[in-house]
């Protein structure tokens, strides 16, 4: 029996998943667009700015460490609040001492404290993903979800649009210190969410069972194949959509020359409305349908919203095309993100939720991370509207590989 929409997204304990989903979208920007527009304005040189994706590495190793966070449970709220608390606590500094550099006369540094404030993200973003996968029931997932993103998207608006239209009017330094006071809100619901009701063993277990095991029994569920092709999956599913969106800000910045409150307002007011609500459309279709088809579908929407940026270089500086691009991006990005999210969690098992999850998005972040450097040379060499094609093409073979896991996908 289905559960009303209503019954499922007002339970608090969903509804806490949207502003832990904000706490762990809000570091992303920083670490990652803004600071890119931040290094553009200052002048560093493209390939400069695509290397600077490589500080995103901690969300592909967090997996390392994610066992210690399932293993070890802090004196104080519990095994997955204390962390939370932590790690967001560690982050309202982290991003503070950002504010404190700047990339005319320190680019290095600021780079080093980018880089661990990716750390302190990864690891809060294993603990929450863990609630994610934990809290809700089989008939909560889709919508859960779709909150989840839905929080985690507004944040990545908000740190990666509205902190461009602060910056242009208030600094750079004292953006990031007000971006990393909204830190807070994710401090506040750690305190006020329930700790999730996960079974686990008294017995101290040992280094194999915590770090190992979650790994080979992953394996030994679906089988080596499936494994592998599930792993491949996604690796590429959202691939092409790193590509595009890892010098977005500079295109949008330096190629047409659209200032920094004209890239704030647009991915504040369209990109903000249009990712919440593809995500809450996903997640309600979700509800409905498969999750191989709606894959399928949200991927398709995904690859096509790329050739948008491609119209947008072919016709230049034009503002009501960056909005229509824009739109494009962030509505289908919340379709696809949603429908990615639950393959991830239904991929987990709950006992080894942290390590799992870190695992499989570690893969997922493969692409955002390293594609950087790549994306600067394609650009270099063929111009930003054959790169856009590029990204379109990329984004195929991983919806071309889902007929092949189709009877891995349950949810």
């Amino acid at each position: 029996m289905r559960l009303p929409f209503s019954k499922i997204i007002f339970q608090p304990a969903v509804l806490a998943l949207f502003f832990l989903g904000f706490a762990s979208g809000l570091p992303l920007a920083l670490t990652s667009s803004t600071l890119t527009a931040w290094y553009t304005e200052a002048g560093v040189s493209l390939i400069g700015i695509g290397f600077l994706t490589l500080i995103g590495q901690p969300y592909i190793y967090k997996f390392i460490w994610a066992p210690l966070m399932d293993r070890y449970i802090p004196p104080f709220l519990g095994r997955r609040r204390g962390w939370l608390l932590i790690t967001q606590l560690a982050l309202i500094i982290g991003i503070m001492l950002m504010a404190c550099f700047n990339p005319k006369t320190e680019p290095n540094v600021l780079a080093l404290f980018a880089l661990l404030v990716a750390f302190l993200s990864a690891s809060q973003d294993t603990t929450s993903c863990a609630v994610l996968v934990e809290t809700p029931n089989e008939h909560q997932k889709g919508l859960a979800s779709a909150v989840y993103i839905s929080g985690y998207r507004a944040a990545v608006i908000i740190s990666g649009a509205l902190a461009l239209i602060m910056a242009q009017n208030i600094g750079w330094h004292l953006t990031y210190i007000i971006m990393g006071s909204l830190m807070l809100v994710g401090v506040i619901t750690t305190f006020l969410m329930p700790e999730p009701q996960v079974q686990v063993s008294e017995a101290k277990p040992s280094f194999y069972e915590y770090v190992v095991l979650p790994f080979i029994e992953f394996f030994k569920r679906k089988g080596t194949k499936a494994s592998l092709l599930l792993i491949l999956l996604i690796i590429l599913y959202k691939l092409g959509d790193a590509f595009a969106l890892s010098l977005n800000t500079t295109f949008l910045l330096r190629a047409l020359h659209f200032s920094l409150t004209d890239v704030g307002v647009a991915n504040k007011g369209i990109g903000m409305v249009s990712s919440i609500a593809g995500g809450i459309i996903g997640g309600l279709l979700m509800v409905r349908l498969n999750l191989f088809r709606g894959l399928i579908i949200f991927g398709l929407f995904q690859a096509v919203s790329n050739l948008a940026f491609m119209w947008l270089a072919h016709i230049g500086h034009n503002y009501t095309g960056m909005l229509f691009a824009v739109f494009a991006e962030n509505f289908c990005g919340g379709l696809s993100n949603t429908g990615f999210t639950v393959l991830l969690m239904t991929l987990c098992n709950k006992q080894y939720s942290a390590t799992q999850y870190a695992l499989f998005s570690a893969f997922a972040s493969l692409g955002r991370v390293y594609v950087g450097p790549i994306a600067a040379v394609m650009i270099d060499h063929w111009g930003w509207m054959w790169f856009y094609f590029a990204t379109f093409v990329i984004s195929l073979p991983g919806i071309a590989l889902l007929p092949f896991v189709k009877t891995h996908l349950k949810a």
